[in-house]
Parts: C-alpha cells; sequence; structure tokens
C-alpha cells in the first residue's frame, strides 16, 4: 500500500471564507525575525562563521574562524536596524509578531524589553539560528525544548508560536509534538491557515511567505531598492486586496529582517508600503497569534474519514459499488499511491478511474455487461441497484409510455447484438430525448470506437456517484 506524505490539494476549489474581524478583506501580517546574536558564530561554540543572509556576496563559511564583517553586519541589525523599524511601526501603530532565535534574545535585552513594551507578539524562531536539515531528530527535539525553555526564560512567557526557518523534514512534527504551540509556520504552502493532524492532536499551522520578503535583498533573483520592495508587496497586496472584495479574503506574510530592511536605502520603501495599506479600508493588520484565535476560533478543525488513510475493507465498503457490481476496481485502487489529493470526489474518482484503465479488456468488457439496459428487462425485474434506479428516474425512465419502452428495449438488443454489451450513458448529462438521440446516433459506431465511449461514460456515472457520496 502506497502512500504519499505530502498534500497537493489543500482547500481545493472552494476555500473558507476567512471571516477577519470587521470583515476584513485582507489580513496583512508583518514578521520581524530576530536572529542577531543567534547566527553561526564560533564564539557561540559553532564550528564556522555563519555566511546566510547578509550583504555580503558570495559569502561562505569560514571553518574555525570568526568572521569579523559577518559578524559586524548582524550587529547593524541589533545596533540600528532594530530601532529603526521600532520607530517605523510603532509610529504607524502597526504591530508586528517576532519571530526571536532564543538565543539571540538573551543577549539582546534592551531589545527585547521594547518589543514586550509595543505589545509585540514574540514567537520562537528557534534556539539558534542554524541549519537543521542534517540534524538527528533527538538532538533536534531537545533543541525545540531547550528554546521554549530559554524563551521563556528570556521573555518571561513561554512562546505560542513557532518557525525554524532553516528547518528539517521532521520539524513541523516535532513542535507539533511539544503540544505548547497555537501555531506553526514552518510551510509556505497557502494564502491561508489549516490544519495539521499529528496523531490525537490538530495543529493550527499559519503559512510564512520566502517571496513577499526582504531576504531577497540578499539573494538572487531579488529586490536591489527599497523601490524593488515596494512594487512587489503593492501588487501582492493589490491581488489580495481585489480578492477579498470579491467575497474571499485571504492572508499576507511579510517578512523582515533587521540587518536588511534596517537599512536606510531599504527602509523606504517598506514605510511607502505601510502609508499605502493604510489608505484603504477594510485592512486587518494583526500579530500572528491574533490570527491564530481568530482561526480557532471561527474555523475550529473538523476531524473526517480519509480515503488515504482507509484500511482495504473500509476503502472498498465505501467506493466498491461506485463502478457497477465491480468492486475488484476499488480493491486495485487501494493499492494505488494515495495522498491527500485523494481526500475528495475528485481524488478517488482519479484512482478508481486508474484502476479501471490498466484493467484488461476483457476486465473493462465484465464492468459494461455488469450495467443494466436502459429500461429495459433488468428495471422491471428490479434487479437495478440503488444507483441505477435513481439515476434512470432522474432521466425520466421510469416514466416511458409502452411504446417509448418498446423502441428503448429494440434499440438496446439491436445495440448488444452488434457490440457485445449494453448501451451505456451517463443520463444524468441528458434528457430522455437526447437519450434516445444518443442511443441512435451510437449504434452506428464501430465496436473499438463504442467500446471506448462506452467505458468514458462509465467513468462519467463513477463521477456522479461519487459527487453525491462527497456532497455537503
Amino acid at each position: 500500500m502506497m502512500r504519499y506524505a505530502r498534500d497537493m490539494r489543500g482547500y481545493g476549489p472552494k476555500p473558507p471564507h476567512a471571516q477577519w474581524p470587521n470583515d476584513a478583506k485582507v489580513a496583512v501580517q508583518f514578521v520581524l525575525n530576530y536572529e542577531e546574536g543567534g547566527e553561526n558564530c564560533v564564539l557561540h561554540g559553532d564550528a564556522a562563521s555563519e555566511a546566510f543572509l547578509s550583504d555580503i556576496p558570495g559569502a561562505a563559511q569560514w571553518q574555525g574562524q570568526r568572521h569579523w564583517n559577518m559578524e559586524s553586519i548582524y550587529e547593524y541589525g541589533a545596533r540600528a536596524g532594530f530601532w529603526r523599524l521600532h520607530r517605523l511601526f510603532t509610529g504607524k501603530d502597526i504591530p508586528v509578531t517576532i519571530y526571536g532565535v532564543a538565543s539571540a534574545l538573551a543577549r539582546n535585552p534592551e531589545q527585547v524589553a521594547a518589543m514586550k513594551a509595543a505589545d509585540w507578539e514574540i514567537a520562537s524562531h528557534g534556539l539558534k539560528w542554524v541549519e537543521h536539515k542534517d540534524m538527528p531528530e533527538t538532538e533536534e527535539r531537545a533543541s525545540i525544548a531547550e528554546a521554549v525553555r530559554l524563551h521563556t526564560e528570556v521573555v518571561g512567557d513561554r512562546p505560542r508560536g513557532w518557525y525554524t526557518g532553516r528547518c528539517s523534514e521532521n520539524t513541523v512534527r516535532l513542535v507539533a509534538e511539544e503540544g505548547g504551540f497555537a501555531y506553526i509556520s514552518d510551510t509556505y504552502d497557502d494564502d491561508l491557515p489549516y490544519w495539521r493532524e499529528y496523531g490525537d492532536s490538530d495543529q493550527l499551522i499559519i503559512p510564512y511567505t520566502l517571496e513577499a520578503n526582504d531576504m531577497r535583498f540578499a539573494t538572487a533573483p531579488g529586490w536591489v531598492t527599497g523601490q524593488d520592495f515596494f512594487t512587489y508587496l503593492k501588487d501582492a497586496f493589490d491581488v489580495l486586496y481585489a480578492e477579498g472584495s470579491e467575497g474571499a479574503p485571504k492572508m499576507m506574510s511579510i517578512g523582515l529582517h533587521c540587518r536588511l530592511i534596517g537599512r536606510p536605502g531599504k527602509l523606504a520603501g517598506l514605510a511607502q508600503f505601510l502609508d499605502y495599506i493604510q489608505g484603504f479600508e477594510g485592512v486587518w493588520t494583526p500579530r500572528r497569534i491574533e490570527i491564530a484565535e481568530h482561526w480557532a476560533q471561527t474555523h475550529p478543525h473538523n476531524r473526517i474519514e480519509r480515503p488515504s488513510e482507509m484500511d482495504k475493507a473500509r476503502f472498498v465498503e465505501l467506493y466498491g459499488g461506485i463502478f457497477e457490481h465491480s468492486a475488484w476496481i476499488a480493491e486495485r485502487a487501494h493499492t494505488l499511491e494515495l495522498g491527500a489529493a485523494h481526500d475528495c470526489a475528485a481524488g478517488v474518482h482519479s484512482i478508481l478511474c486508474r484502476a479501471f484503465r490498466r484493467a484488461s479488456d476483457e476486465e473493462r468488457l465484465g464492468v459494461l455487461n455488469a450495467h443494466p439496459d436502459l429500461a429495459g428487462k433488468l428495471a422491471s425485474a428490479g434487479r437495478l441497484t440503488a444507483e441505477s434506479t435513481s439515476e434512470q428516474a432522474g432521466a425520466g425512465l421510469d416514466m416511458l409510455t409502452d411504446e417509448e419502452r418498446a423502441n428503448f428495449t429494440q434499440l438496446n438488443s439491436d445495440y448488444v447484438t452488434k457490440h457485445g454489451f449494453p448501451f451505456i450513458i451517463a443520463v444524468r448529462d441528458h434528457t430522455k430525448a437526447s437519450i434516445m438521440a444518443a442511443f441512435e446516433r451510437r449504434i452506428g459506431n464501430d465496436s473499438v470506437t463504442e467500446f471506448a465511449e462506452a467505458c468514458k461514460q462509465v467513468e462519467r456515472i463513477a463521477e456522479f456517484r461519487l459527487m453525491d457520496l462527497y456532497r455537503d
């Protein structure tokens, strides 16, 4: 049994209405990453210097050495950039969420005091600003626990939000297992919060961003001037605001770093954007924890039975009758690769159709022959499945005159004689008249063409049955 761990579906074509407070059309959320003093540095017990997200082109780690230039760039973020950003946001009365590296917070008490005085949320950004991809699971779990302990000691309250950034494949699960976080943000996969299930726990995920992010001042392709940053943020905001005005409000995350956007030539674009959004009605600028609280109250998680997690018996029980009298299709479908994308009508239909299409011509012919004659002897004998009875009734085939029934019976007899299987059509796509017209037209097809058409009709019938099963 193959199962695909990634979720390529999310909310699908119909995301929930965010219902932001005061009917806001968009939630614009600013994150300030506080990493200065938590980065790779031999003074911190690391093997090499930092090389990530600075204004040094092509920076590389210096093994066993301090990198004086790199250190001073990070120090600029703490000494000057933070205070410039603090003045900007408090002056505009816009709160931010701090992603605070615990060891960095411990080394910057004056900045922590300013964050608290401004009533900014201080979420956890891990213990150290280092790479976690090769960290053993036990070591990362211990690092998470120590990050929470040190953060609580330094700030006075435990963090309720988490973002590692340079994470491993285990990070989100391990943080969820810690059990104390209202949200985790180590994903970039949606414009709205959503829930993940870890055992018996339901964990809220609030996706973050790497594109509406000043880190692109330090990466290629990226921003060159503050105006570049403003233009991108404005364009993103305009699209999301328009969507919200049309009844589909979303969330816009904006990522900032003290040592990057805190430089005066870059900050001008951010300041321009703050002025821009304050000219609109219906814009909510919350801290991240407020989004989490709103979502948990307005959109609490509802666990559902998921096809991708069903055992074979349950899968066949639910879907064995979707293809007429052909439970073997569901049995084979269950052995294929299933994932979250299959936890919907379209997903189950896709996997069932794949099993049907893989079958031999003889097996598929058996499926065709399992279908009833339209308004024919099976209907008269009461041998139709409940689905077929309902489908035929919906097209008026249970209310035929004697002449119409005789006509259908003769056409079907001629069709079976010629092609070797009954005439099959997804009656819910048709009226009684259009079914008769299709009957008269298709009986003239060659059998190869008609076999292919009948198989497509079988798949369409299955699609309707699944839509009925998944109807809200």
